[in-house]
């Protein structure tokens, strides 16, 4: 087994033990359950360990992970091809990306660091840290949305990167980790369960989910790839024409899906 890679299972297996009772607690709870329908698919390069993922202005921003293969990313939508890229350096590992005005801010899984990039050019503008490990990473216009593999959402200035405050997501009172990249969808937070196909609707305001959406049958080979890493991870919306798209890592594929309630 690759080492990089073994040592990012190893770390970070121990979050996914509560992965395979998330749909049936949401049963029990009655908790709305979502199933999808594709609306188009998209080629999406098939080395890309997706960590971060956002729809801006017609492109598609991404980042990547493993140390020494972690990138960012501007890729057309249409054909996926990368139309600019810049790497990390190696020692860090890639994680959650996000866009605020004309930057793109990405965080790092382990090394606490966060970078700031020049959106047009992909220069590096500055570093930031941050305690403990970065994951996801989203906006809402007024703060950024950080998760950190617990639990728990930071909310953070976007200008300092200090912390303002905090959200525990539960699902009917009940704990929920593993919570990995983040997308803002309307008045929700969308949040990917790492190592499932399960993606978590949460209310902002008071952590509570309040639906979850199952890709199960989206692509029937993620976690079946080498080592189980290649998971639904990727999650961007196009605000203006209501558009969800949703990616893994390491998969061919980026999907447009329409939300249906599940009967």
């Amino acid at each position: 087994m690759d080492f990089l890679r073994t040592s990012y299972v190893t770390a970070r297996y121990s979050f996914a033990l509560l992965a395979t009772s998330l749909l049936p607690l949401a049963a029990a709870a009655a908790i709305p359950t979502y199933d999808f329908k594709v609306v188009r698919s998209y080629p999406h390069d098939p080395q890309a360990f997706t960590e971060g993922l956002l729809y801006r202005d017609g492109f598609l921003y991404e980042s990547t992970g493993l140390n020494g293969k972690s990138s960012i990313r501007k890729v057309n939508l249409e054909t996926g091809a990368i139309l600019q890229s810049k790497d990390i350096p190696p020692q860090y590992f890639g994680e959650g990306l996000t866009v605020w005005g004309n930057a793109l801010v990405g965080l790092t899984w382990q090394t606490q660091t966060g970078f700031v990039f020049d959106l047009a050019t992909f220069e590096m503008r500055s570093q930031f840290v941050y305690p403990g490990e970065g994951w996801g990473l989203t906006q809402n216009g007024k703060e950024l949305i950080m998760s950190d593999g617990t639990a728990t959402l930071r909310f953070l200035d976007p200008k300092t990167f200090l912390e303002i405050r905090r959200v525990k997501v539960t699902a009917d009172g009940i704990a929920v980790d593993q919570l990995n990249e983040l997308e803002v969808v309307g008045d929700e937070i969308f949040a990917n369960i790492w190592h499932t196909s399960t993606i978590a609707r949460i209310d902002p305001a008071t952590g509570k989910i309040i639906g979850w959406i199952d890709l199960a049958k989206l692509y029937p080979a993620a976690g079946k790839g080498l080592n189980g890493e290649n998971v639904l991870n990727g999650i961007a919306y196009d605000a203006e024409k209501k558009r969800l798209f949703v990616t893994g890592k390491l998969w061919p594929k980026l999907y447009e899906i329409k939300l249906v309630p599940r009967k």
